[in-house]
């Protein structure tokens, strides 16, 4: 009786050179049947189901990750199509053929590296042997391995060739990356998509592997290479191997955490209960213990974000068999979940993912981890932040006066006051806010600390406006605007500015978002003196002023200095002009132009009438005055007309 592939190809090895006696495990313990595919069974079903049926393709597409059988399948294939028993749904890996392709000494099956053959020259030679019959069996099998790294004029050259191959050839293309390919080659192969292999059946065949290498491992071992090898049957193959030649006797956990560079799992729940409790000196003192043996900072932060990813699936209500940690790390990690909300630890596997990707980058790996863990230990658990929202949300609202700002629309319910009622009726003033803008949003911010402290340092400028803070912050600060106009983060900044000011204050976040502005020669300017005066009632129609433009005249004479957009943006903000014009007209400052000279319009306003076009009109301010009011008989509600 003919000896199994693998013992006849080694035999033959080792008579011939011994050198090459040994081979790797990964290539001794290959899948030589369809139902040795460990996690592909529908490629199995698929493949033997189209032998059996005559419904034989001429090409083939392989796609999935590296090491999970797509090589593999390829062999299996040609030797079902080639066995002397076939061709068959199985291979009988006993007759000649099977045994010589099994061995890669088969003339008939040729296996092409698209990585390191992959010009035009190459593909030519490929299509010339392809009228050549097969010199034994019954079809002459090409398996391109990695064909996405095939150039382009390679690709077109064949074409033709995979579109209308001879009858007794057949093409089967392997690529981890099929994105790549021209979608010409993908529409003319039938596709097989290989998928990662789940942890549990990795471990069943590594434990059979172990023990037909007379080698002894404990479960727990076997279960952690499982994990680490992410689905790829090889990788952990390839690391089996390493703990068989490095362990003295049984494969323990702690070898496979030595050859992979990750900290004790003991020590890493240390790591994640002091988390957990919020204990950022104990944090600190299980991080330095869990890299003390020499364990890889990143290693141990992807260990917790492991055990956090578990705690977050125990939140939303999955049971263990979702987790992907044992129970060595001696952590309730679904208690974990339930103490921590849903919320707390996204933000947590967020800062750890973040955290682990500048670490790739940096010298300092050591310094960002402990950067990161120090933020976890601290972080606030967002579920009462967002509880207190909801309690300032349901409150009732302190009923407010009415500001009573001139050029506001009314509507035809709430007919206008009569002149003498609007006379008598006088609004007390706030007191005056004492702090800064700019210093009461640092100081909120940095008490807070964290991401908020972070993201707030983006804002370019801060004004008050009567209790409410202004925070401008720049349109590419995306992240920014979304995390500080969060509910919990919202009311966290409220109550942190009301506890600076010592009174009930507001924030709102305003988007420096720059639109191109027209330049109008100061030629085409009339004077003010000379303008159209319109009736004082069109200013409530054009009330919504889109844009205001500031500058502050300069002499021509003069070098104009550089000055930064936000130096110009806050001294836009305080400037008494804008602000009554944005109290007339509820308007936004939008961008703000460097000085002009001497004589060109100072403030130019965009404004835009409810109904009709843009309307531009521009004020011409002298250099040594500034209006304490905008008469509102300047503006007129027609649309183009500088009058």
């Amino acid at each position: 009786m003919a000896e199994s592939p693998e013992k006849v190809d080694a035999t033959s090895l080792a008579a011939g050179n011994p050198v090459e006696a040994y081979r790797v495990v990964a290539r001794r313990y290959r899948p030589q049947r369809f139902d040795e595919l460990v996690g592909q069974e529908h490629v199995a079903r698929g493949l033997s189901g189209a032998i059996v049926s005559g419904r034989i393709g001429h090409a083939y597409l392989f796609t999935g990750a590296r090491g999970v059988g797509k090589t593999s399948a390829a062999r299996i294939y040609a030797k079902a199509l080639a066995c002397a028993n076939g061709p068959a749904a199985e291979p009988c890996n006993a007759c000649d053929n099977c045994v010589t392709i099994s061995a890669g000494l088969d003339v008939d099956v040729l296996e092409v590296d698209a990585a390191s053959n992959r010009g035009i020259d190459e593909i030519r030679q490929l299509r010339s042997n392809v009228a050549v019959r097969p010199a034994r069996g019954r079809y002459k099998t090409y398996i391109i391995d990695e064909v996405h790294m095939l150039t382009r004029e390679a690709f077109n050259a064949l074409l033709k060739t995979l579109e209308e191959p001879p009858a007794h050839v057949k093409f089967v293309l392997c690529t981890t990356e099929p994105e790549k390919l021209p979608i010409t080659i993908l529409s003319r192969c039938q596709r097989f998509d290989f998928v990662t292999v789940d942890a549990p059946a990795i471990a069943r065949r590594l434990l059979q592997i172990v023990e037909a290498e007379g080698a002894q491992a404990s479960p727990a071992a076997i279960e952690l290479i499982a994990r680490r090898a992410s689905g790829s049957m090889r990788d952990s193959q390839s690391l089996l191997e390493q703990l068989l030649g490095a362990a003295a006797g049984t494969i323990g956990v702690d070898d496979v955490h030595a050859i992979i560079g990750t900290g004790r799992e003991e020590k890493v729940g240390r790591l994640v209960a002091a988390v957990g409790a919020r204990n950022a000196r104990q944090a600190i003192e299980a991080f330095d213990a869990a890299i003390e043996g020499g364990a890889d900072p990143g290693g141990v932060l992807e260990q917790l974000l492991a055990a956090l990813r578990d705690s977050l699936l125990a939140s939303v209500g999955c049971g263990a068999d979702a987790m992907l940690q044992g129970n060595g790390l001696g952590v309730d990690l679904i208690a974990l979940g339930k103490s921590l909300s849903t919320e707390t630890l996204l933000a947590m596997l967020q800062i750890i993912d973040q955290a682990i990707a500048r670490m790739r980058l940096s010298g300092h790996a050591a310094v960002l981890a402990e950067m990161a863990i120090v933020r976890l230990a601290t972080l606030e658990n967002l579920e009462s932040l967002a509880h207190a929202v909801e309690r300032v949300a349901a409150a009732p609202a302190a009923p407010r006066e009415p500001t009573g700002k001139a050029g506001s629309v009314r509507s035809a319910a709430n007919p206008p006051l009569p002149t003498h009622a609007r006379e008598k009726k006088t609004i007390e003033p706030s007191p005056p806010l004492a702090i800064d803008a700019a210093v009461a949003w640092r100081q909120a911010s940095e008490s807070m600390g964290g991401l908020a402290a972070d993201f707030a340092a983006t804002a370019s400028a801060a004004t008050w406006r009567d209790d409410v803070l202004e925070v401008v912050l720049p349109s590419a600060a995306t992240t920014a605007i979304q995390f500080l106009r969060r509910p919990e983060v919202a009311a966290a900044l409220v109550q942190a500015l009301a506890a600076i000011m010592d009174r009930s204050v507001g924030y709102t976040i305003i988007i420096d978002t720059p639109v191109p502005a027209v330049a109008i020669p100061a030629t085409h300017l009339p004077n003010t003196a000379q303008r159209t005066v319109g009736p004082a009632s069109r200013v409530a129609s054009d009330s919504l002023a889109s844009a205001a433009l500031i500058s502050t005249p300069v002499s021509i004479a003069q070098p104009q200095p550089i000055v930064s957009q936000t130096a110009l943006l806050r001294e836009a903000m305080e400037h008494p002009l804008v602000v009554h014009a944005r109290t007339v007209f509820d308007a936004a400052v939008r961008k703000v132009e460097p000085p002009r000279p001497r004589g060109a319009p100072a403030v130019a306003l965009d404004l835009q009438a409810e109904g009709s076009d843009t309307a531009d009109t521009e004020i011409a301010e002298s250099a040594g005055a500034v209006p304490s009011e905008i008469p509102k008989s300047l503006f007129s509600g027609n649309g183009g007309d500088h009058g």
